[in-house]
């Protein structure tokens, strides 16, 4: 594979990634490509030494999320970290999905919950004293006070819980990207040496 070649499938791999993202991914290949040639090696032989590029960029793509999570950390860079993670290899994600699924689920229908709860509370309060409640209009009012807190107090618990697991997520993704990266290193070393 040619120079041209690699950085058009390394280019394919990172499409969808900011536009800076992916000139500086692609600058960076480009040193490796010059060095190579200056060292009087064929851009074959360079590209080899660099491994697969779709490879490489679903492992830049994984950096690129697990990076935009640890500066915002809101849904949308939670969702990318997540995607990121679950791009690194096809085998984790046979193993992770249906337990990030399962356990997402769950969430979900508890988020779900958690809102019925907090309008239910919020009914109460508000219409309990005029339907004639047993314990009279101050008990709906306590009542409703009380439902709307314990929800709030179980919604910040799985705010909690999910920053939690999506840094978990993130912490799996390094480990699994450490992992692959002493993969990589030795087919470059065995390729810089002509």
């Amino acid at each position: 594979m040619n120079r041209q070649a690699f950085i058009d499938r390394l280019r394919l791999g990172l499409s969808g990634l900011p536009a800076v993202a992916i000139a500086e991914a692609v600058a960076d290949y480009e040193a490796h490509f010059a060095e190579g040639v200056a060292a009087s090696r064929t851009e074959e032989e360079v590209a080899a030494a660099l491994g697969d590029p779709t490879r490489l960029a679903r492992e830049l793509r994984a950096e690129i999320g697990l990076k935009k999570w640890e500066e915002q950390r809101n849904p949308t860079s939670a969702v990318s970290a997540v995607f990121a993670v679950l791009g690194l290899g096809a085998i984790d994600l046979l193993i992770l999905l249906p337990i990030l699924m399962t356990v997402a689920s769950v969430l979900f229908g508890l988020i779900v919950a958690v809102g019925a709860v907090f309008l239910g509370g919020g009914f109460m309060f508000a219409a309990g004293p005029f339907l004639d409640p047993p314990g009279g209009p101050a008990a709906a009012l306590l009542g409703g006070i009380g439902l709307m807190a314990l929800s709030a107090s179980v919604g910040a618990i799985l705010t909690i819980v999910v920053i939690g697991m999506v840094n978990a997520l993130v912490w799996y993704g390094r480990l699994h990207y450490r992992l692959l990266k002493p993969a990589i290193e030795p087919v470059s070393a065995q390729g810089a040496t002509p």
